[in-house]
C-alpha cells in the first residue's frame, strides 16, 4: 500500500484548544507590538523577513521573470477567496497542473503529461517514487505555492520531466497581525480557523506565529465522513547582528470514514458504458483511512556581509496512518451484467503505515563582481535519509472474491471481516546525498548565461512485498540556460536539463525497474504589460524520458502490478497571464496543450488531458469596493483509458465554474459565499487508474474577521 499521513493521539482537542488560546496570546503580546521606533534596531532582521522569497527552479535569488523555466505561484490570497483550504483545492487553481483524484483518499499531480514525484517545503523534500499524495493536507499552513514546470534536477537531484511543487510556510510578520474564520458548507461541512502573528520582545528582533484549522463534513459520496484538525507554530528572531534562527512545528490529523479503495466500474460485457448516480461508491460502513502528519525544522540564515548569504536547514517528517479498506473490482474482466448490474467481487484489507525522514541542507547564496559586471552564485550540500514501515492484516472469514449484490449496493452489505494479527510486508530505508551548484554571468547589459550542476547519489535498501529493493545509483545531472533582455519588458530564455529519477515500481521479473533518463528542453518569452502589473509567459517544451515505469495491467505472485520501462516523449505548449488589468481587478489566465508518444511513436497515456485551461478573475467594484467578486475554473479535452475487458471508458471534454462574492461589511470583517461546479456539471474526474464522480454543485458561507 502507498504510504499515509501521520497521525497524533489527542490532536484533535488541542488544535481546537490552539484556536481558543489565540485570543490570550493576542493579548499577551500587546506590550510587544506597542513597542516605539525608538526601541527597534533590529534592522537586518526585518529586511530579510520583509524581502524573503523562495529561490525557485534554480536555487539562485532570482524573480520569475528571469528564471528560464514556467513557474506558477498559487497566492494565499487566491486559495481564499475561492476556499481553497486543501492543497489539492490549491493546485487546482494552478496552471498546467492536473490533480488526479482516483480514489477518495490518494491523489496524483502531475504537469506536461507525467507524474510530480518531488514536492518540498521551503525548498527541503525528497522524492515520491509514485507520486502518490496520501489524504487531505490542509493548506492553511502555507503562505503560497510555487509550482515549476518541466525538468527539476538542479532542484532536487533526481527528477522526470514534469516538475516540482514548493509549499511555503507562513512565516511571523513585522507587525502584530491576526484573523479567525468560521464557514458552514453543503453536506454539513464545518470548518473554523484562525491565524496570529506578533512581535515577542519589545525591540522586534523576535516573533511568532500560530495557526490553527479544524473541518468536519459529510460528503456527495454515500457513507463518507472527513475531519482534520491542523496546527502550525514558528518563531524566528535575530542572533547576534547577522545571523535569524527559525523554528517550527506542524501536525495534522485526519480521520476519514467510507473511504474508497479502487473506484467505479465503468464497463458492461456489451462494451456500453455505465452511468451511476454522482453519489456512487464501492465502500463499506466499516471502512477508514485516518492519518497523521508531524514536521519540525529549525533555519539558521546568516548574512556574510552586503552580497553573500549562507542557509543551513534541518526537517523532520513523521507520517502515519492506519486504514481498513474494501475493494471491488470486475470478478470477469469482461465487464458487469448490463441486465443485473451484478459482476463485482470484493476484497478486503486492513494495513498500518510509518514514515520518518530526516533532512538536512546548506546552501550559500551570494553576489559577485567580475569583468566590469555583477553575477550570482550558489553552492550546497544536503543530505536525506527516510525510513518506510508498511504492516498488513488480512481478512480470517471472508472468502477472496465473493460476488457482491447489484451495484450500487448498500454501504452496510457486507460485514466487516475477522482479521488476521498484524505483519511487516515492507521495510525501505532510502537516502539521498547531494552536492550541486549553480551561476548566472552577465555576459552582457541584456545577455544572462545560467549553468549549474547536481551530483545526487541514491541508496534504497530493504524488501517490499517479497521483492528486493536494494538499490545505489549516482548521476550527475547539468542545467543550463540563457535569458536575453530584449526590452525593459521583454525577456526570451532557453533552457536544458538532464533527467535522472530512480524508480520504485516492479518489472516481470520482480526485480525494481532501473532508473529512468532523459532530457529536457523549454523556449520561451515572458513579457510585463500594464506597467509591470501583468506577465505574459509563451513557452514551447519538449521532454524525451528512456524507462518511464508503465503499468501493464498484469500482476505479479505478490498481487503486485508489473511495470514495463517504456520510452514517452512529450512536446507541447504553454500559456500564461498573472497580474493586474486594473487596479480592482486581477487575472491568472492558463492554457496547455501536449502531445505524448509512447512505444513506435503511437500516442500513448489516454488519461492525459491534451488541452487544459484555466481561469482566475476577481476584483472589487471600482465604485463600492467594499464588495469583491471573482469567477474561476477549469477546462480539458477528453480523455479515455482501456479497462481489462478490453472495453474504453470515455470522459468527453468538461468545464467547472467556480464563483465568490464577498461583503466586508465591517473594516474588519468579511462574509463571503462560495460556489463550486455552478453548472453542475456531471464528470469522472479522473480515469488514471480508476475513478468516481466529482463533486456536484456545492455551497459554503464564511465569516471572517481580522485584528
Amino acid at each position: 500500500m502507498s504510504v499515509s499521513s501521520p497521525r497524533t493521539a489527542g490532536l484533535p482537542r488541542a488544535s481546537l484548544l490552539a484556536i481558543a488560546l489565540l485570543a490570550a496570546f493576542h493579548a499577551h503580546a500587546q506590550t510587544a507590538a506597542n513597542a516605539t521606533p525608538a526601541d527597534l534596531d533590529a534592522v537586518l532582521v526585518v529586511a530579510q523577513r520583509a524581502e524573503r522569497v523562495s529561490n525557485g527552479a534554480t536555487n539562485l535569488d532570482l524573480t520569475i521573470k528571469d528564471t528560464p523555466q514556467s513557474i506558477s505561484v498559487v497566492s494565499g490570497e487566491h486559495m481564499r477567496q475561492f476556499g481553497a483550504t486543501s492543497v489539492n483545492d490549491a493546485l487546482k487553481l494552478a496552471t498546467g497542473i492536473q490533480v488526479d483524484e482516483w480514489e477518495t483518499n490518494r491523489t496524483t499531480y502531475s504537469s506536461r503529461g507525467f507524474d510530480i514525484q518531488n514536492t518540498q517545503i521551503d525548498g527541503v523534500g525528497l522524492p515520491n517514487g509514485w507520486g502518490i499524495a496520501t489524504g487531505a493536507q490542509d493548506a492553511y499552513g502555507y503562505e503560497k505555492v510555487e509550482v515549476i514546470r518541466g525538468a527539476n534536477g538542479l532542484l532536487t537531484g533526481v527528477g522526470n520531466a514534469a516538475g516540482t511543487i514548493n509549499y511555503v510556510r507562513k512565516r511571523p510578520t513585522n507587525e502584530e497581525q491576526g484573523e479567525a474564520g468560521i464557514s458552514y458548507g453543503s453536506w454539513g461541512t464545518v470548518r473554523a480557523q484562525a491565524d496570529y502573528s506578533s512581535p515577542l520582545t519589545q525591540d522586534g528582533r523576535w516573533a511568532a506565529r500560530f495557526v490553527a484549522a479544524h473541518e468536519d463534513g459529510e460528503s456527495y459520496l454515500r457513507a463518507n465522513e472527513n475531519k482534520r484538525d491542523f496546527f502550525y507554530g514558528v518563531v524566528d528572531g535575530q542572533i547576534g547582528e547577522n545571523g535569524t534562527l527559525t523554528l517550527g512545528y506542524s501536525a495534522q490529523s485526519a480521520k476519514s470514514d467510507g473511504i474508497m479503495w479502487g473506484a467505479l466500474a465503468w464497463i458492461y460485457s456489451d462494451g456500453t458504458q455505465a452511468e451511476w448516480p454522482t453519489s456512487a461508491t464501492t465502500t463499506q460502513d466499516w471502512t477508514f483511512w485516518n492519518t497523521n502528519n508531524q514536521n519540525g525544522f529549525a533555519e539558521y540564515t546568516h548574512q556574510l556581509g552586503e552580497d553573500w548569504q549562507l542557509k543551513v536547514a534541518y526537517n523532520y517528517r513523521r507520517s502515519t496512518g492506519t486504514e481498513k479498506m474494501f475493494y471491488a473490482y470486475d470478478g470477469t474482466g469482461t465487464g458487469l451484467d448490463p441486465e443485473t448490474n451484478q459482476g463485482l467481487v470484493g476484497y478486503p484489507w486492513a494495513g498500518r503505515d510509518r514514515v520518518v525522514a530526516h533532512l538536512g541542507t546548506a546552501t550559500l547564496n551570494g553576489h559577485f563582481e567580475a569583468f566590469g559586471r555583477e553575477h550570482d552564485a550558489m553552492l550546497g550540500v544536503s543530505l536525506a535519509r527516510s525510513e518506510t514501515n508498511n504492516w498488513e492484516r488480512s481478512a480470517l472469514d471472508y472468502a477472496w472474491g465473493e460476488l457482491l449484490p447489484s451495484f450500487p449496493y448498500a454501504t452496510s452489505a457486507i460485514a466487516e471481516p475477522t482479521w488476521s494479527d498484524e505483519a511487516l510486508y515492507a521495510e525501505l530505508t532510502q537516502r539521498l546525498k547531494r552536492a550541486f551548484g549553480a551561476t548566472r554571468i552577465a555576459l552582457n547589459d541584456r545577455l544572462k548565461a545560467i549553468v549549474g550542476v547536481n551530483y545526487a547519489e541514491y541508496i534504497r535498501e530493504g524488501v517490499s512485498s517479497g521483492v528486493n529493493a536494494d538499490l545505489t545509483t549516482s548521476h550527475t545531472s547539468p542545467y543550463g540556460g540563457l535569458t536575453f533582455d530584449f526590452s525593459d519588458n521583454v525577456l526570451g530564455y532557453v533552457s536544458y536539463s538532464d533527467l535522472y529519477q530512480p524508480q520504485d515500481q516492479v518489472g516481470a521479473d520482480d526485480r525494481y525497474l532501473d532508473p529512468s533518463k532523459g532530457v529536457n528542453y523549454e523556449v520561451g518569452v515572458k513579457a510585463d504589460w500594464l506597467d509591470k502589473r501583468l506577465l505574459t509567459t509563451l513557452a514551447v517544451f519538449k521532454a524525451d524520458q528512456e524507462g518511464l515505469a508503465t503499468a501493464t495491467g498484469e500482476y505479479n505472485e505478490f498481487g503486485q502490478s508489473i511495470y514495463a520501462g517504456v520510452d514517452v516523449k512529450s512536446k507541447g505548449v504553454e500559456f500564461e497571464a498573472v497580474g493586474k488589468l486594473t487596479d480592482d481587478l486581477d487575472l491568472v489566465f492558463g492554457y496547455t496543450a501536449l502531445k505524448l508518444d509512447g512505444l513506435n511513436g503511437d500516442d500513448t497515456y489516454s488519461w492525459v488531458p491534451r488541452r487544459t485551461a484555466n481561469l482566475l478573475l476577481s476584483g472589487r467594484l471600482p465604485n463600492y469596493k467594499a464588495l469583491s467578486l471573482g469567477i474561476g475554473g477549469r477546462w480539458q479535452s477528453e480523455i479515455f483509458n482501456v479497462e481489462s475487458s478490453g472495453h474504453t471508458v470515455r470522459q468527453g471534454s468538461y468545464a467547472v465554474l467556480n464563483a465568490f462574492a464577498a461583503w466586508d461589511f465591517l473594516p474588519n470583517a468579511t462574509v463571503q459565499v462560495n460556489v463550486n461546479n455552478i453548472t453542475d456539471e456531471k464528470y469522472i474526474n479522473t480515469l488514471r487508474y480508476s475513478g468516481y464522480y466529482g463533486a456536484p454543485r456545492n455551497y459554503t458561507l464564511s465569516l471572517n474577521w481580522r485584528f
